[in-house]
């Protein structure tokens, strides 16, 4: 699979951690979404693909779902 910004077939595949904040989080006592990807960087271009897990990605909307009660 080429990379989709460049088309270079330069890639490489790195294990990651990352944590994700929701830009709208207002309780900074709350954490972050904690994910590991796979990540897919482009080694020409630096574009990255990842995805989550389902429980991961779960995480993430509950976040979401979460501060937009607390702003309500």
């Amino acid at each position: 699979m080429s990379c989709r910004s460049c088309q270079s077939d330069n890639q490489r595949r790195f294990e990651s951690e990352i944590n994700i904040h929701h830009s709208e989080l207002n309780d900074v006592k709350k954490l972050p979404a904690l994910a590991f990807p796979v990540l897919l960087v482009c080694l020409d271009c630096g574009f990255v693909e990842a995805r989550l897990a389902s429980d991961e990605l779960n995480e993430v909307i509950a976040a979401i779902k979460s501060s937009k009660g607390a702003a309500e």
